[in-house]
């Protein structure tokens, strides 16, 4: 069985398995670290 015939056959679980990377990815983008005014270096 292929890949996308996989996920049509079972559409229930390509659903959840969307949400949970939609979630993943909400959650990573929130406990990325983010400054203000971070420090820039010029080149030498």
């Amino acid at each position: 069985m292929n890949f996308s015939k996989f996920f049509i056959s079972r559409p229930i679980f390509a659903a959840v398995l969307s949400l949970l990377i939609l979630i993943a990815g909400a959650i990573s983008l929130f406990q990325l670290p983010i400054s203000e005014y971070p420090e820039v270096v010029p080149p030498t």
